[in-house]
C-alpha cells in the first residue's frame, strides 16, 4: 500500500491570520483521517509560524491519530517530541527566513547531532525519517546516521513540472535515488511542492512507498473540499 500523508500546517495559518481560533487544526487532522489519509504531519517551527505547541498536544493526545512531527535538528525540538511521542518524526532543515523548507538537511555538516538525535528517537520507538535531496551521497549518509527512513525532497520535479518543462533528467535522478536507498532497507517517502501531476508521475516509482502532501491539499480543499481533494490523492495512489 502507498500511504498519503497529510500536512496540515496551513489550515493553522489561516486561523493564526486572524489570531482566533478558527479553522481547527484538530478537526482538520481528523476529517483528513476519515477521508483516507494514512497519517497527519505537522511541522512545529521554531518561530510557531503557523502549528504551535498546543495543536502538537491535542493532536498527539489522541493516539488514533498516526501523527508524523516535522521537526528541526535541535535539542529543544528533541524535548518536545520525546515528551509527546508522535508515532513518526521527520527531521527537517529550518531557517528562520525561509517561506518553506528549501532543500535536504546538511547531512555533513550536522552529522554527530543527528546520529544522537536519532538513536535518541528510535530508542523512544518514534520512526525517524530524514529529509534528503535526491543524492545517492546523502542516501548513503542517512543510513549511516541510523535513520529508518527518508524522505525525497521533490521540489525540482514539481517546479519543473508546474512549468511544463522537461522532468526527465530529474524523474529518472529520483528513481535511481529510491532503488538505493531501497535496496540500503531504507524506506522511502517523497514530499514537497507536490500535486496531481508530480505524484501520478512519481507514483511510476515502486520503491516510494509515502507521500507527504500540505500546501496543495489545503489550498484545493477551499475550492473542492477537503474529502474530495484526499480522495482523488488516494486514487492516483491507489495500487494497480
Amino acid at each position: 500500500m502507498i500511504n498519503l500523508g497529510v500536512n496540515i500546517d496551513h489550515v493553522a495559518t489561516v486561523r493564526n491570520a486572524r489570531g482566533e481560533n478558527h479553522p481547527e487544526p484538530l478537526k482538520a487532522a481528523k476529517l483528513a483521517l476519515k477521508s483516507g489519509a494514512n497519517s497527519i504531519t505537522i511541522h512545529l517551527r521554531e518561530d510557531k509560524r503557523h502549528i504551535n505547541e498546543k495543536d502538537l498536544k491535542k493532536i498527539s493526545k489522541l493516539k488514533k491519530i498516526p501523527l508524523n512531527l516535522e521537526m528541526a535538528s535541535t535539542e529543544k525540538m528533541l524535548k518536545i517530541a520525546l515528551k509527546y511521542n508522535p508515532s513518526y518524526a521527520c527531521i527537517v532543515p529550518e531557517k528562520r527566513q525561509e517561506i518553506t523548507t528549501e532543500g535536504g538537511l546538511n547531512l555533513k555538516k550536522n552529522n554527530n547531532k543527528l546520529k544522537k538525535i536519532i538513536k535518541k528517537l528510535n530508542q523512544a520507538n518514534i520512526r525517524t525519517s530524514l529529509f534528503v535531496n535526491p543524492s545517492i551521497n546523502d542516501i548513503k549518509v542517512a543510513k549511516s546516521l541510523g535513520t529508518k527512513c527518508i524522505e525525497l525532497h521533490t521540489g525540482k520535479i514539481s517546479n519543473l513540472v508546474k512549468k511544463n518543462k522537461n522532468y526527465q533528467k530529474e524523474f529518472l535522478n529520483i528513481r535511481k535515488c529510491a532503488k538505493y536507498a531501497d535496496a540500503l532497507n531504507l524506506e522511502v517517502h517523497a514530499g514537497h511542492g507536490l500535486d496531481y501531476k508530480t505524484t501520478k508521475i512519481l507514483k511510476k516509482i515502486s520503491q516510494i512507498k509515502e507521500y507527504n502532501i500540505g500546501h496543495f491539499i489545503i489550498g484545493e480543499s477551499i475550492q473542492y473540499g477537503l474529502k474530495n481533494v484526499i480522495k482523488s490523492f488516494k486514487k492516483i495512489l491507489k495500487k494497480t
